[in-house]
């Protein structure tokens, strides 16, 4: 007692679990830099890794520049390692030593006890490391120095060889025929350390794009190592009740356990499912179940759980489909599994079924003979994606098996809108994948969906329309009130500044992809699950109501020229995304919730001061129309304008172009000689290397 009381708690945080990088997180332990290698000036040039094995391979540029590095020194290990040789097998292709490469290696066979930290608000963050790898330099050069000096030795000694050496002897050859390989050798020869050497160098390095610690997509991934949500889906583990804390620290014994009836091991009793973490609970009621209403899906998971930790667990394992959560493909076909029926890889399972989610999301009939004919796959894989969400009906087709969630719908509009922008982009996949054409992607019209009409007279009709007109008449006498006074206004104050209004004349591409056109037409009003008729925001389609759209070009052109600022080149693909991230951290009913087409998003670009590059991409290019627009920033308000407007312009009459060119062009049209870090600066904005050549940022197609 007396030690507690000199020893007094002064604070107590709070402590979550991170789980979004688990699997995924290593710690990097760099050696001790030189003084001529400092963290700042430090560049990443390319890195490489054998996922196996857990190795990376990473190549750093040195500060030739630093008044601590010894130039002459390397001069001479460049003349070394590569003669006076300039062609591309290089290693120092500027005759100077101004790269070193790292290798890793594991600095403990188990981590479990380790992970990261991150402090902040008075709460510590943690996320389990996968790997600690320790980066140790590699002298590789010095071995290709040597065989360059041996290569040498030998052309001296061959020409002064003796002419009178006798001829050789005739020597006896003996041949002989080996042994069939028995098991236990070929386990020996298995377990051997050259079969092991080989086997790990047999392994293919996986080139890796190096993202900058200012980076929109590391300040992206860093948040990961934030609990989301605050421990209410993903760290219940950490937080138990009493009595759990009790059974943790004195479990039942080994006899207690043995007489209890053992259950089948694909069974879980409900008293079993509730010890699991929440997020373990909703993943394996999804995977036996395949579709759910959320209200249903509270009821199984007990009194007491709160929505928005279910909202938020339930949307990693499922996908929206008319108002009912259906189960995601890669949760029952995990990867490295295959077809029981027909053996075909778990990823093109994964296409056809998903194929299957986004035509229920666009009409509630499907037919079995069309999804067969576009995914290709076995008539059993196919039954049994339909089944997993339909019910087949004689002579009609395959219709959803539960009905429109309306009121999900309407409580919840900020799901509704995320998970529909998630069916826009798996659509834009599944277009490329299986080359859907207007007819796959226009749902038909089919005389099933009135299976079970109901018969209604016309005298209740009439009695249905007289109660509807006297129930709406006064809402829409006040909005036509309404709507002619803003008219007048509108009028009297456009004749005012007439004189003051600039007609913009800049050009804009033909070619207008909306990405919400696709749902436009969709059968039953039905857009992921969302009425159209519903849309409290009615701009679905790009369209916004004339109070807001002052309100939304605002906030679009503060996004736009804030991220312009930032990256300087983006292609439009990545502007989109970098947009739906913006997106999905405002809060709901922020104004542009109310739709931004990509028309939209292309005219605020251009108004902001940027221009579109067009660069020459090859004419095989895999690239869709997204990633072949190239939008950068043409005035910044800095120094380097000039030279960025420069390096733009050679972008746009070479897709790639080597570093000793783009530093050429530079000098003659600045009329200045750029050093090193001056160029490197420029490069950093606007470009990424990647095999030795430059490109413009996003257009790199490994």
């Amino acid at each position: 007692m007396a030690n507690e009381e000199d020893d007094p708690i002064i604070q107590e945080i709070d402590v979550f679990l991170a789980r979004s990088l688990l699997e995924k997180l290593y710690l990097f332990q760099y050696p001790i830099r030189p003084a001529s290698m400092t963290y700042d000036d430090v560049t990443h040039l390319s890195a490489k890794i054998k996922p196996k094995q857990q190795k990376v391979e990473l190549e750093m540029a040195i500060d030739t520049l630093n008044p601590n590095y010894c130039r002459s020194k390397g001069e001479q290990i460049a003349l070394n390692v590569d003669g006076t040789s300039t062609d591309e097998t290089s290693t120092y292709s500027s005759k100077l030593m101004d790269k070193q490469t790292f290798c890793s290696s594991q600095a403990a066979s188990n981590v479990s006890r380790y992970a990261a930290a991150v402090y902040k608000k008075g709460e510590l963050h943690l996320t389990p490391l996968h790997g600690i790898l320790q980066l140790r330099p590699s002298f590789t050069y010095l071995d290709k120095a040597d065989a360059k000096h041996r290569e040498r030795e030998a052309a001296n000694e061959g020409g002064d060889s003796s002419q009178d050496e006798a001829e050789d002897d005739v020597k006896q050859i003996t041949v002989r025929f080996s042994r069939p390989e028995t098991e236990q050798a070929r386990q020996r020869r298995v377990q051997s350390y050259e079969f092991l050497q080989k086997r790990q160098a047999e392994e293919h390095w996986v080139h890796l794009h190096y993202y900058g610690l200012k980076d929109s997509r590391s300040e992206h991934e860093r948040q990961y190592l934030f609990s989301q949500g605050h421990g209410l889906a993903e760290n219940t583990e950490l937080i138990k009740s009493p009595s759990e804390y009790l059974m943790m620290l004195m479990p039942p014994s080994v006899e207690e356990e043995n007489d209890k009836p053992v259950a089948p091991s694909n069974v879980l009793s409900m008293a079993q499912l509730r010890t699991l973490p929440l997020a373990d609970q909703i993943k394996i009621l999804m995977k036996n179940v395949k579709v759910m209403p959320f209200a249903n899906l509270m009821s199984l998971l007990g009194s007491g759980t709160d929505s928005t930790a279910v909202l938020r667990c339930i949307q990693q394992v499922a996908m929206l489909v008319q108002g009912n959560w259906v189960v995601k493909s890669d949760v029952l076909y995990p990867k490295d599994t295959s077809s029981p029926h027909s053996g075909v890889p778990a990823e093109v399972l994964c296409r056809g079924r998903d194929f299957v989610m986004w035509k229920f999301t666009q009409d509630r009939w499907v037919v079995r003979k069309e999804v067969a004919a576009v995914t290709k796959l076995c008539p059993e894989d196919v039954k049994d994606f339909l089944e997993h969400m339909s019910v087949a009906r004689i002579n009609k087709g395959w219709e959803f098996m539960l009905p429109y969630d309306e009121d999900f719908v309407k409580k919840h509009p900020d799901i509704v809108q995320r998970q529909h922008m998630l069916w826009m982009g798996i659509q834009a996949k599944l277009e490329k994948v299986y080359n859907l054409l207007k007819e796959h992607l226009t749902p038909k019209k089919q005389e099933s969906q009135s299976a079970h009409p109901l018969l209604i007279s016309g005298e209740q009709r009439v009695n249905m329309a007289k109660a509807k007109v006297k129930q709406n008449y006064g809402q829409l006498e006040k909005e036509f009130q309404k709507q002619k006074a803003e008219m007048k206004s509108n009028d009297t104050s456009a004749k005012m500044e007439v004189s003051s209004i600039r007609i913009k004349e800049e050009p804009v591409s033909d070619e207008e992809p909306m990405d919400t056109s696709a749902y436009e037409g969709m059968n039953n009003g039905i857009a992921n699950g969302l009425h159209a008729e519903e849309d409290s925001t009615g701009s679905l389609n790009g369209h916004l109501p004339g109070g807001c759209i002052d309100r939304v070009a605002q906030e679009l052109k503060a996004f736009v020229s804030s991220t312009f600022k930032k990256q300087f080149v983006l292609t439009l693909s990545e502007l989109k995304r970098l947009f739906n991230l913006h997106l999905a951290s405002l809060p709901p009913g922020h104004t542009l919730f109310s739709g931004i087409s990509d028309k939209m998003l292309q005219d605020m670009v251009l108004d902001t001061g940027c221009k579109q590059i067009l660069v020459p991409f090859p004419p095989q290019t895999a690239a869709s129309p997204d990633e072949l627009k190239v939008y950068a920033l043409w005035e910044a308000g800095d120094t380097y304008d000039q030279h960025r407007q420069v390096l733009l312009e050679i972008f746009s009459k070479n897709y790639r172009v080597r570093r000793n060119v783009i530093q050429s062009q530079l000098s003659q049209e600045c009329g200045e000689d750029l050093n090193k870090q001056e160029v490197d600066r420029v490069l950093k904005d606007c470009c990424v290397s990647y095999g030795g050549m430059w490109y413009l940022k996003g257009t790199v197609q490994s």
